[in-house]
């Protein structure tokens, strides 16, 4: 008996365990709790249909608890279906005995499904313009997800929840033509924290990574941190204007490549604000051109229409309206590379700048002051200061070039918002120029005006431009404010051969040209020079008298060997035109190439040999001319010597045209004539046909470089040559 009992014991445990380990492994499928299910998934939303196939029931005898999992179900809206790949939930063997049915937790996993879909899906359920919108926006894509759903006592959904799962192949295209393609990352959401893990996507083209991003939900903000690497990315013009809406007319992004890796962080409120936007980057720009409308030329010759950076080191932060940029790198103004370095601020309405270029083999000039780098050192320009946005003015500090043996310095400068000068404080420059004259010269601002001292100055340059009439030349404004410069040089060079020492007196500058001035000087073997400038309402008087007249006669090119005589010029503006006349005594030229070839082809053999040998002296020289921007009418040029004279009128009109038209006569003629004067008629006809030539007249028309020479004898000289002549011979 106690071997039956035994027995039917044993058999009673085996099954028992053989049933625990069967429903612990492979359960038991059944339908009793579908409509439980169901009825649990209506509590999210009263919409939704779930349709189950039997649910497989598989026991933890560890934990008590029956574990619920069906396969291949589907969630049903209307016509919209998801297709979920499982669910599964747990519930307590004591409720189930007590026939007690309630869901503690429920785990929701989807098969592969389409976004657009599931989006649809979702707006049947809650529709807004959030969701419209998302909706319009993405092209493709799929979504994987896991979901587990946590339920309280009265079997609502606890704030725990937990979504993880995965977007594959997404595509979003925006209103701007932002092509969002290649999608992918993970992400793990739960409750108000969203967490994004290795997002990596095409922009463009261009493949950029998100290794982190999350958002959490706060105070009814969101807060976004995270990481982004960008690689070989390859933006054209157009792009660039999409992303950056920069206003800057002078200066346009053509292209740029460039890696960079970025941590940011921002939030955005209920009404989709941005704020407290902070982001620190590391920029890797490999090459960046730049399309340039500045002038800089008479800065760098060689200049290109556009600048190429390469290889620049980029740090670039902002912070609570801070935006803070540190870079060096190579740049291409010109044929080779120079090396810059860069530090901008920007803080509410203020600009700050400090920056260093090192030039090394290119050229470098500044025209004005007849400056030129050598080809075989380096030259370093650093500047630094700031600029008001608000005002739109230019403050730099300081302006600093500085070359083995030359410094050029500029203190506190202050440019208007059309970048006139509106104060400098100081100026110190201590340099060789291309002439190799050293120069030495300080200039100090006191109240309104301003003191000029040097030790040396090489005027060379300032003379060249002085006598050009150039209109471009004319029409630089560069000062904002009017002035007087008083001036004090002990040594001006006029050329590399003519000295004049003390140079003393003033200039007042109105609207950027010379309103009033007094300048005089004495050179080395006491010659005089003086310049006087007088204004009224409406005309302008400007005389210049110099003992020297050759520094200033030799400044045209058709002139050569010119020696001696003085020079008195006199000149009246009014309205923008100019009436002058100079005046030039006892004074001797060694060549004249366009007289000498007139000479040559009246036959004058003679005179032109000693215009090409030792010289030919004149007694008197004097022009009435007038200019009006770039036309120069020269109502008479008159000279007259000892062995020739010449009488001419004419236009020059700059670089495109010159016409000029006159008569040349050997002296000797002309003292037969004035000698004759009694005997008009016979002057003017001659006794015989045929009797001896007095001279010629002479046209010369056409381009400064192609000019065409025509020539033809006179008998007879015309009221006008005899009337300038007699003038002169009396006046002597």
């Amino acid at each position: 008996m106690k071997k039956i009992i035994y027995r039917v014991l044993i058999f009673i445990i085996l099954i028992f365990f053989s049933s625990i380990i069967y429903l612990s492994t492979i359960g038991v499928k059944t339908d009793r709790f579908n409509e439980q299910v169901s009825f649990e998934i209506k509590k999210i939303n009263d919409q939704l249909e779930l349709d189950l196939e039997k649910i497989n029931i598989i026991l933890d005898p560890f934990k008590l608890q029956l574990s619920l999992k069906t396969i291949g179900a589907s969630l049903r809206n209307k016509d919209k279906i998801i297709r979920l790949e499982s669910i599964k939930s747990n519930i307590d063997i004591k409720t189930f005995l007590n026939n007690e049915f309630a869901l503690t937790e429920l785990d929701i996993s989807t098969r592969s499904l389409d976004i657009k879909n599931l989006i649809s899906f979702i707006r049947l359920i809650e529709d807004n313009a959030q969701l419209f919108i998302v909706e319009k926006f993405i092209k493709k894509g799929y979504l994987i997800a896991d979901i587990n759903l946590k339920f309280d006592d009265k079997g609502n959904i606890k704030n725990d929840f937990l979504i993880k799962g995965s977007i594959k192949n997404s595509e979003i295209k925006t209103l701007k033509n932002f092509n969002f393609s290649k999608i992918n990352f993970h992400f793990n959401i739960k409750d108000n924290d969203y967490d994004f893990k290795n997002i990596n996507l095409s922009l463009n083209n261009n493949n950029i990574s998100f290794p982190e991003l999350n958002v959490k939900k706060e105070n009814k903000k969101f807060l976004f941190t995270g990481k982004n690497i960008n690689k070989n990315i390859s933006l054209n013009q157009n792009q660039i204007t999409q992303f950056i809406d920069y206003d800057l007319d002078d200066i346009k992004i053509i292209n740029i490549e460039f890696d960079s890796d970025n941590i940011f962080s921002f939030s955005i409120d209920k009404k989709y604000n941005l704020e407290n936007f902070k982001i620190s980057s590391d920029f890797n720009i490999k090459e960046m051109n730049l399309s340039n409308k500045y002038d800089l030329k008479t800065y760098f010759p060689e200049v290109k229409d556009n600048l190429n950076l390469k290889n620049h080191k980029l740090k670039i932060e902002f912070k609570k309206n801070r935006l803070s940029l540190k870079g060096n790198g190579q740049i291409f103004v010109q044929k080779e590379s120079d090396d810059i370095e860069y530090n901008i601020t920007k803080s509410k309405d203020i600009i700050k700048f400090n920056t260093l270029i090192d030039i090394k083999k290119n050229p470098f000039y500044l025209d004005f002051l007849n400056f030129q780098k050598n080809k075989n050192s380096n030259l370093s320009i650093s500047f630094n200061g700031n600029k008001n946005l608000s005002s739109k003015e230019l403050f730099i500090k300081n302006i600093n070039i500085k070359e083995k043996g030359n410094h050029l310095e500029v203190k506190n400068l202050i440019l208007s918002k059309n970048y006139k000068i509106k104060k400098i404080d100081q100026i110190d420059l201590d340099y060789s120029d291309k002439d190799s004259i050293k120069n030495k010269i300080s200039i100090m601002r006191k109240n309104k005006d301003y003191n000029l001292n040097s030790s040396s100055f090489n005027a060379t340059k300032l003379l060249d431009d002085l006598l050009k009439t150039d209109k471009k030349l004319k029409l630089k404004k560069i000062f904002d404010n009017n002035f007087k410069m008083n001036i004090k040089i002990d040594k001006t060079f006029l050329d590399k051969d003519n000295i004049t020492n003390n140079l003393n007196g003033y200039l007042v500058f109105k609207n950027s040209e010379i309103e009033e001035g007094n300048l005089s000087s004495f050179s080395s073997n006491n010659k005089k020079i003086k310049l006087t400038i007088r204004s009224s309402t409406n005309e302008k008087i400007t005389t210049l008298y110099s003992d020297l007249a050759k520094p200033f006669v030799d400044r045209y090119k058709f002139i050569k060997g010119f020696e001696e005589g003085n020079l008195d010029f006199y000149s009246v503006k009014k309205n923008d035109l100019s009436n002058s006349k100079v005046v030039i005594d006892n004074f001797k030229v060694q060549e004249v190439p366009a007289l000498a070839k007139l000479l040559t082809l009246a036959s004058l053999q003679g005179i032109a040999d000693l215009l090409t040998g030792e010289g030919i002296r004149f007694s008197d020289f004097e022009m009435t001319f007038s200019n009006k921007d770039d036309l120069m009418k020269i109502e008479e040029l008159y000279a007259i010597g000892p062995a020739i004279s010449i009488l001419m009128d004419g236009y020059i009109e700059g670089n495109k045209l010159i016409s000029l038209r006159g008569t040349l006569v050997p002296a000797t003629t002309i003292n037969r004539t004035i000698s004759s004067i009694p005997l008009i008629g016979d002057i003017l006809v001659g006794k015989k046909v045929g009797e001896g030539v007095f001279g010629v007249s002479f046209k010369i028309k056409g381009p400064p470089k192609k000019l065409k020479t025509t020539v033809n004898p006179v008998k007879t000289l015309t009221p006008r040559f005899i009337t300038r002549t007699i003038e002169k011979i009396k006046k002597n």
